[in-house]
């Protein structure tokens, strides 16, 4: 009878030797795993936003941009958030936009090059 009761002890031992293994190498995988979405995802769009970031910071009036629909303007006045963009060459549309709406500037200097 003590070598059945022996025997169930050991089991049950080892049992929790195998599950606490088990926790352990899912701790570890969860780790890797959120490691791995940290370098490949979040810290290239922190990079991303930081650069558009100070894009926008450095927006001056004259500067040709690209909106995110795809049309191109010149920058005719800045306010805090919002910018009026000049369209076309008649020099008549002008369009108040939010500077999130800017996806890329060309400088002046930059286009006489």
């Amino acid at each position: 009878m003590s070598a059945i009761l022996a025997d169930a002890a050991t089991a049950a031992g080892n049992a929790a030797g195998a599950a606490a293994a088990g926790w352990g190498g899912m701790l570890i995988w969860l780790v890797v795993l959120f490691a791995f979405m940290y370098f490949f995802m979040i810290r290239p769009q922190k990079k991303e936003q930081q650069k558009k970031n100070s894009m926008l910071s450095e927006l001056a009036v004259g500067d040709t941009i690209l909106t995110t629909s795809g049309f191109y303007g010149t920058v005719i006045d800045i306010d805090d958030d919002t910018v009026i963009v000049e369209f076309g060459s008649n020099k008549n549309c002008r369009i108040p936009m939010q500077k999130a709406a800017i996806s890329a500037v060309e400088k002046p200097e930059e286009a006489e090059k």
